[in-house]
């Protein structure tokens, strides 16, 4: 039997769904969809595509374009167009449906199979996690009928067809949603999770047992976004603080019919990356934004609990590493660019670690300051709180906008890396039944007996960064982690709550405290130690100079001939303040370096806005540049104050009244000393390097010279995948206030800067409080 077109049975030939041909005479086709447009050039297929309207068979064709266009030229055109994606070859039993704008839609999707696969029925278990009102309810049901799905309610239906579970809910940390996941991974189901309520919907993700993330990956996550809310008084972290519902009908409807297409993209079988994401709609932009979710390699339901421990457990290798780059913010294993591209997604207000690094607004461009959040190594504070340090925020600061990202992603992971998670390594036991398995803290913290004596009085300001802990007990039972010694090539245990933010307290004493003094993140285990062992050897020298209060030599800044520095000079003039450095290098031999920059506008007997910024490298032109870049990070919290010493966005203590009463011309050892020649390049017999572990292997000798140990803890997170080490060397000394005997008192009476050692009621009474 003929029917138009060709023979009943044979394959019908047409254009897709979603295409509309626009022939243009001795030009050739435009084939038009929401997605652009497609040129196909030439007259040929200018004679052919009109006939390319699905209701002709191959024979038809060659008939009907006869004797325009031959049998060969048809067939070539034909197959061009098929191989390109834009023909459908349509058997009758899948002729077009009805209505052809949804044949389009899923042709978009996902092509003829998911088209195909869409028109069949569909259907899926709805479960609701949340309490609802019965409108809601039945708007996610509805959404399903127009998207094409049948609600199963029989909870106990696994038939099949029903191949997807759609799970709403009003909060993606409600408690009951660990049984649903429990449940799910114990059949292997997959399941959509969903807010469709609220004003930000979210969608997402779509959970596949043994193949995704699961909700307990996500929870993690959220929880951490959440850390703010531990603030609120009688409020536990890790639930839920709901906010009042906020939502009207259209925009429940909206989040039911996102949610009801996801799902009707799953089951017609369309796979795409967005369904590892939460997919959030701000009804008040609007706009869409997608959050990715990383499985979690430790998660303790879907991955080995105990993978962090068994790292731990693990020497620390180091291996070579030639740098790749050599910009003012230091020598790296990877270029900025680099670093963000491959740990960006680490920022996120929803799936990330951190909610969003966004510039400091504060002050001239030049200073790029860029900030990640709150600052987890200072712990959870109340709101009185959160301004009372520089410190309050992890942040970055460089040459660059994009030094100072990545700067800021790093500083944010790493605070977040060395807080105490729960699965981290620990032996139990106190110092002295340990042995010489353990290494004493004390020789770490290096507090003075008459500071222990006076602890009350350290104590009474309640500045986070002078507490003084109670008198360590080798007796006490604590938790221990192990440390790998680059210099004894072992491990050795130290408190667990010396080492990471936060850590359980099993006695309840508060005997050791962590800070982040030689933690850094890196593209590498071997940048991050680098950049940590850097930080120690800088605060030291900082250290020596600003407890004793000794004159130091000038840094002749045009010496280096870096047009970046004059920049800034010129930047801290039109502010109406002067800008100067000073050498700090020890013994150890790496320059170190201080900048400061202060008011040059203030009446007489007022203070100056001192500020100031430190920088270690091997490179002295590094050093330098991270001094002044450190300096421009601190400039924002003094930029707007006023002469009544108001105006300052910091309010801690110690520093408004450095800021209120500091002059250069009555504190000596803030001037340089012009005894001695300024410092040039040529004065610090710098060597370049090629690989990253000659530096580290540098740096060690020189401290296990002077009978010091290099001590490595790898606090790199499994799903942050960024390398964070904590470096610890006893003996180098914090820069805030720690006066137990020792280098604080030799190195200076060595390097000749003072005859004798100072005393300790002649220490410098500003304790740092940066």
């Amino acid at each position: 039997m003929n029917v138009a077109g060709g023979n009943a049975g044979t394959v019908r030939i047409g254009f897709k769904p979603h295409l509309r041909p626009q022939v243009v005479a001795e030009d050739g086709v435009y084939l038009v969809s929401e997605r652009g447009v497609t040129t196909v050039p030439g007259t040929a297929m200018a004679r052919l595509a009109p006939l390319l309207d699905g209701t002709r068979d191959m024979p038809a064709l060659l008939r009907e374009a006869a004797p325009e266009l031959d049998c060969l030229q048809v067939g070539e055109l034909v197959g061009q167009l098929t191989r390109s994606g834009l023909l459908d070859h349509r058997a009758p039993q899948h002729a077009p449906c009805d209505d052809r704008a949804a044949e389009a839609y899923w042709e978009i999707v996902g092509g003829e199979r998911v088209r195909r696969a869409a028109g069949r029925p569909m259907r899926l278990r709805l479960t609701e996690v949340a309490d609802v009102d019965p409108a809601r309810t039945e708007a996610v049901r509805t959404a399903c009928r127009d998207a094409g799905i049948t609600v199963v309610d029989d909870p106990a239906d696994d038939s099949g067809d029903t191949a997807l579970d759609l799970v709403v809910c009003e909060d993606y940390l409600d408690p009951r949603l660990a049984g649903v996941d429990a449940a799910h991974r114990a059949t292997g189901r997959p399941w959509l999770l969903a807010k469709p309520y609220g004003s930000t919907v979210w969608i997402g993700p779509v959970f596949r047992p043994g193949e995704s993330a699961c909700w307990h990956c996500l929870a993690h996550r959220l929880r951490g976004r959440r850390a703010a809310q531990s603030s609120v008084p009688g409020h536990a972290g890790d639930t839920a603080l709901l906010a009042p519902r906020a939502a009207l009908p259209v925009t429940v409807a909206l989040g039911a019919g996102l949610a009801a297409l996801e799902c009707a993209k799953w089951l017609a079988g369309n796979r795409h990356d967005a369904q590892d994401y939460v997919v959030t709609f701000d009804t008040l932009g609007p706009a869409t934004r997608r959050h990715r979710l990383a499985h979690r390699p430790q998660c303790s339901e879907c991955g080995n609990p105990r993978l962090a421990a068994e790292r731990a457990g693990q020497p620390v290798r180091l291996e070579s590493r030639p740098k790749a780059s050599r910009g003012g913010g230091g020598h790296r294993a990877l270029p900025p660019r680099a670093v963000l591209e491959r740990y960006g997604d680490l920022v996120s207000p929803v799936t990330g670690v951190l909610k969003e690094i966004r510039r400091d607004e504060r002050g001239p461009d030049l200073l790029n300051v860029y900030r990640a959040g709150y600052n987890q190594a200072l712990g959870p504070r109340r709101m009185a709180e959160r301004r009372t340090s520089l410190r309050q925020e992890s942040a970055g600061k460089g040459r660059t906008a994009l030094e100072a990202r990545v700067g800021a992603l790093c500083e944010g992971v790493e605070r977040i890396s060395g807080t105490w998670q729960g699965d981290e390594a620990r032996v139990r036991g106190s110092l002295r039944s340990l042995g010489d398995r353990a290494m004493s803290p004390l020789d770490v913290q290096l507090w003075h007996e008459r500071q222990y004596r006076e602890r009350d009085t350290w104590n009474t300001p309640g500045h986070p960064f002078h507490l003084v802990p109670e008198r360590f007990d080798e007796d006490a039972v604590l938790d221990w982690t192990p440390v790998w010694s680059l210099t004894r090539g072992r491990h050795l245990l130290l408190p667990s709550a010396l080492l990471y933010y936060n850590a359980p307290d099993p006695v309840g004493r508060r005997m050791t405290r962590a800070d982040s003094n030689g933690c850094a993140a890196g593209s590498t285990v071997e940048d991050a130690a680098l950049q940590g062992l850097l930080e120690l050897v800088e605060r030291d020298a900082v250290a020596l100079w600003w407890y004793n209060r000794t004159r130091q030599p000038a840094v002749d800044m045009d010496a280096f001939g870096d047009p970046w520095t004059a920049r800034v000079e010129e930047a801290h003039a039109a502010l109406g303040r002067e800008v100067w450095v000073l050498d700090l290098t020890s013994d150890l031999g790496v320059p170190v370096m201080t900048a400061l920059s202060r008011r040059t506008d203030e009446p007489a007997g007022a203070g100056e806005d001192i500020v100031f910024g430190f920088g270690a490298h091997p490179d002295p032109a590094v050093a330098l540049c991270r001094a002044l870049s450190e300096m421009n990070q601190l400039l924002p919290a003094v930029l707007d104050a006023g002469p009544d010493g108001t105006g300052y966005t910091c309010s801690d203590p110690v520093a408004l009244e450095w800021w209120r009463t500091a002059r250069r011309g009555t504190l000596p050892y803030l001037a340089p000393d012009r005894a001695v020649r300024p410092r040039t390049p040529g004065d610090y017999g710098y060597r370049p390097t090629a690989d990253l572990l000659d530096d580290i292997d540098a740096l060690r000798h020189r401290l296990e010279e002077r009978g010091m140990e290099v001590l490595l803890l790898d606090q790199t997170q499994p799903d942050l995948r960024l390398p964070v080490v904590r470096v610890i060397v006893p003996g180098l000394r914090h820069f805030w206030p720690r006066f137990a005997p020792g280098r604080l008192y030799d190195v200076p009476v060595e390097l000749g800067r003072l005859a004798a050692p100072t005393p300790y009621d002649d220490l410098n009474p500003v304790p740092l409080f940066v």
